[in-house]
């Protein structure tokens, strides 16, 4: 990450209290755990390790038995060093407004669910990204994280614009009846075949409203609640779509292709193994394979963001 060599690190000064979910493990350990996984091979057999992934499971099994001899987990180390979950560039995605003279948005979380709503609390910084001279090559990592989903792989981005439609529920009574109306599909010869004729409006949710995967702006993926509006809390403002952090970019099946990249297409039926999905190179999960979107004040970037888990 594009951090200044100078500039503290963030860290989460909250209270975080540990639930026996039989996980606890440090990034380090997600993602070396992960490369041997990319290995597995379709027999099921187990390639053979590297030194340092040799020295991984014997420090894993020390690990178990030291917690085994000394009971239930305690409190997280605090404070909670934060995770690179985001950097964009203005360059690539016009669609941001940043303050001022910023170019560049980056997005860090706590690896640890917060209450209430049980997420990761999340943390906006903005910068000029050519003030930027002298680099941070070794930020601090958080001793261990919650689940192996708030640990993000690195890995690039292609950004693509794209026209979505906003969900069902964000349309009004009368657009609903009309998406409900299995005759009107049939009429407007859209290539809806038989399957949809039961709940039509399913085919504009799946096909054409609120595209999959990780964006910026667009509209709100509703489903795990019904649409809720947030308001600034600096400027009663009503906020507005920043970024969605998804655990998926697209679903699987032949519903998976109306989203799915042209160059990504044959890998939408291929069957994956060791929980290693094309759809999910970040391996970041949000949830219950929920989305986290996060929501900006439209009057000023400065003020406090917020989030939702959908």
């Amino acid at each position: 990450m594009l951090w200044p060599a100078g500039e503290p690190w963030p860290h989460c000064e909250e209270v975080h209290l540990h639930v026996d979910s039989g996980f606890r493990k440090s990034p380090t350990e997600v993602r070396l755990e992960r490369r041997v996984r990319e290995r597995w091979r379709p027999d099921g057999a187990m390639p053979a390790l590297t030194p340092t992934e040799e020295a991984l499971q014997q420090r894993n099994a020390a690990w178990i038995a030291e917690r085994l001899d000394d009971g239930p987990p305690g409190p997280a180390e605090c404070p909670v060093p934060l995770l690179p979950v985001a950097q964009l560039f203005l360059r690539d995605i016009p669609l941001l407004r940043p303050p001022g003279r910023a170019d560049l948005l980056q997005v860090l979380w706590c690896p640890y669910e917060h209450e209430p709503h049980y997420k990761p609390s999340t943390v906006l910084v903005w910068r000029s990204a050519a003030e930027v001279t002298d680099i941070l090559t070794a930020p601090p990592e958080p001793y261990e994280a919650d689940y192996p989903g708030y640990v993000p792989e690195p890995c690039v981005l292609a950004p693509e614009m794209i026209t979505e439609y906003p969900n069902s529920l964000d349309l009004g009574q009368e657009l609903q009846q009309l998406l409900d109306d299995w005759s009107r599909w049939q009429t407007a010869a859209s290539g809806v075949d038989n399957s949809y004729a039961e709940y039509p409006r399913e085919f504009y949710d799946v096909h054409l409203g609120n595209a999959p995967g990780w964006k910026v702006g667009g509209w709100p993926p509703w489903g795990r609640t019904d649409p809720y509006l947030c308001y600034c809390a600096m400027c009663e403002a009503r906020m507005v779509p920043l970024l969605t952090i998804a655990s998926f970019e697209w679903s699987g099946g032949d519903e998976g292709r109306s989203w799915t990249p042209e160059e990504d297409q044959d890998l939408v039926a291929d069957s994956h193994y060791a929980g290693l999905d094309p759809s999910q190179p970040t391996r970041v999960e949000v949830g219950s394979t929920d989305n986290m979107q996060i929501y900006v004040c439209p009057n000023s970037p400065e003020h406090p963001h917020t989030d939702l888990i959908q």
